[in-house]
């Protein structure tokens, strides 16, 4: 596999058997991801985007193909070496925000830290979301847009080599959910992190290196992005 890239995905399927009929969510899906990349995802609900984010993440096994990771099959893993997998590379970013009700915003990303050998100071992470005076509030103290700063900065806490990102506008209003698409966009420029956004609004693909472009549970379409939008000129 060639050095710049950190995911390739090799005819992969994922069926769902409800009931009787057997749901086929991926269809041989083939995609490479580049090392650094600011990839953008984008499809209707049922389009296979989340069941592709959740196997790259090892939240979800596939039903055929491979799935590497540099040069480590995934497809092949037991639950510990997924577990452990998710642990040491991945940052996870859901459109719900999951954070723990009765933990601060800074307990909420110390236990990130916690698991990660090589995490960053919480206080400082909280600060690189700019939310360093909000440090002591609960979630429900918090607003959208912040309970969903707090989640990126308990992602990016533990410094992974890969931000999934599932939707993480999706909850959120134009204003806010432009604030928290530059937080991601400024954290891949400093971290150079690969970032993959999953995402139903086409407008955001404009932001990325590349766009694909999924339906059916088939990728339809991967666009090179020559000149990558800032998040101030996008509409949607």
């Amino acid at each position: 596999m060639e050095d710049n890239v950190i995911f390739k995905l090799i005819k992969l399927k994922k069926y769902y058997q409800m009931g009787e009929v057997v749901v086929k969510a991926l269809r041989e899906v083939n995609l490479e991801i580049f090392q650094g990349e600011f990839l953008i995802v984008v499809g209707p609900s049922g389009s296979g985007k989340s069941t592709l984010l959740n196997i790259m993440g090892c939240l979800d096994s596939l039903t055929e193909g491979q799935i590497f990771f540099k040069n480590n099959d995934l497809s092949i893993y037991n639950d510990r070496e997924r577990t452990l997998f998710r642990r040491n590379n991945i940052g996870f970013v859901f459109q719900f925000y999951n954070l723990i009700s009765n933990l601060t915003a800074e307990e909420n990303v110390e236990m990130a830290t916690e698991i990660s050998e090589n995490a960053m100071n919480p206080a400082e992470v909280l600060e690189l979301v700019e939310l360093s005076d909000r440090k002591n509030h609960f979630p429900s103290q918090l607003s959208g847009g912040e309970q969903q700063r707090v989640a990126i900065a308990r992602a990016i806490a533990k410094r992974p080599e890969v931000l999934l990102c599932d939707e993480p506008t999706g909850a959120l209003d134009y204003s806010t959910g432009k604030i928290v698409l530059k937080l991601l966009n400024d954290i891949h420029k400093k971290t150079q992190t690969t970032v993959v956004i999953i995402t139903h609004n086409a407008a955001i693909g404009a932001l990325g290196d590349r766009i694909v472009k999924m339906k059916d549970g088939m990728i339809t379409e991967i666009i090179k992005n020559e000149k990558p939008l800032s998040v101030e000129e996008i509409e949607w």
